[in-house]
């Protein structure tokens, strides 16, 4: 359970749809890219895209590869297990809930103006 977990993050980190990662990263290349950063918003998802391959390389560590000593088992505890919960609901909640940040920036841009 603590793998699946560990991978749902990594996916949000590497931006992968429907997570919080990936709507972060994308309203901050197109945000970049709105002022004409053209040239840093290509470094940003090459790096992005090299960040994919560690990710996914700890993902295969994790499920693939054996290990000679496994990590012992243990009994998380229940506040171990809310918090845990809590945190992959805000990491879903956050990418199903895109839209906010939306209307977020569109206030935002009218207290700039």
């Amino acid at each position: 359970m603590l793998s699946l977990l560990m991978t749902l993050s990594l996916f949000s980190l590497a931006g992968i749809p429907p997570v919080a990662g990936f709507f972060g990263k994308f309203f901050l290349f197109t945000a970049a890219a709105s002022k004409g950063y053209y040239i840093l918003v290509l470094i940003a998802v090459l790096n992005a895209t090299i960040s994919l391959y560690y990710y996914l390389r700890v993902i295969k560590a994790m499920f693939i590869e054996k290990n000679d000593e496994p990590v012992a088992w243990f009994r998380s505890t229940l506040a171990m297990r809310i918090s845990l919960v809590m945190c992959v609901a805000g990491v879903f909640i956050i990418g199903f809930a895109s839209g906010i940040f939306e209307y977020i920036r569109t206030i935002s841009q009218l207290f700039l103006n």
